[in-house]
């Protein structure tokens, strides 16, 4: 009986050739159909993100509460509430709205042209290309609403002073530094609360769209 010889078993067994699961054509078109599928993730939270601005915005117009609320700031400061100037908060508030959401709507637009310009079978260099173009899309959209949100809050802060000074208002050094630093906190904690909601939302798709990108890129790179 010849000597069992445990060394060159497992030699043996390193050297038998492993089958592949998936050949690299398969593991292409994968990839493409994974990617594709995170654009349209974002596409639908996009056009959910649309409808929810768009229903808010209509509630809070004919109910009037969102420009009331801040009328209720100007009279504590001693603004006198005319009908001119609750005229002209509700067309200030109704323009700022329809530049948000078309905003909005224009990205959807753009989301839903990625999703539907990205071909599973194309070309992997083209591909690679337009999953490039779609990232820096999501990340155009995250830093207009985060600015937007900004422009807005500083609009209303120069409109208020605006007012406070035509109506020759005397307002006393701590109100006016209550409110610049009310407006001041409230908007950081207002952009950290959006740019929260973007890193998790968008953040996670986005995050496994990168993985899928660096296998492609490394699949192209193997075919150069």
């Amino acid at each position: 009986m010849p000597e069992f010889d445990l060394h060159s078993l497992k030699k043996a067994w390193q050297e038998q050739p492993v089958q592949q699961k998936y050949d690299d054509n398969e593991i292409l078109k994968m990839l493409n159909r994974k990617s594709r599928n995170y654009v349209k993730y974002i596409f639908w939270i996009s056009v959910a993100e649309f409808l929810f601005i768009t229903a808010i915005g209509l509630f809070y117009i004919i109910q009037g509460k969102e420009s009331s609320s801040y009328l209720k700031i100007l009279e504590r400061l001693g603004v006198n509430k005319t009908l001119e100037l609750e005229t002209t908060f509700d067309n200030v508030f109704l323009v700022l709205k329809i530049l948000s959401l078309s905003i909005t709507a224009y990205f959807v637009y753009k989301f839903y042209q990625n999703y539907k310009g990205i071909k599973i079978e194309e070309n992997l260099k083209s591909f690679i290309l337009k999953i490039i173009n779609f990232k820096k899309t999501v990340n155009a959209f995250i830093l207009i609403n985060i600015v937007l949100l900004i422009t807005v809050t500083s609009i209303f802060t120069i409109f208020v002073l605006y007012i406070v000074n035509i109506q020759n208002v005397e307002v006393s050094n701590s109100s006016l530094t209550g409110f610049i630093v009310g407006i001041i906190i409230s908007t950081i904690l207002a952009v950290l609360m959006v740019w929260l909601y973007y890193r998790i939302v968008y953040g996670i798709i986005i995050r496994k769209l990168d993985k899928n990108l660096n296998q492609l890129k490394e699949i192209d790179s193997q075919e150069s």
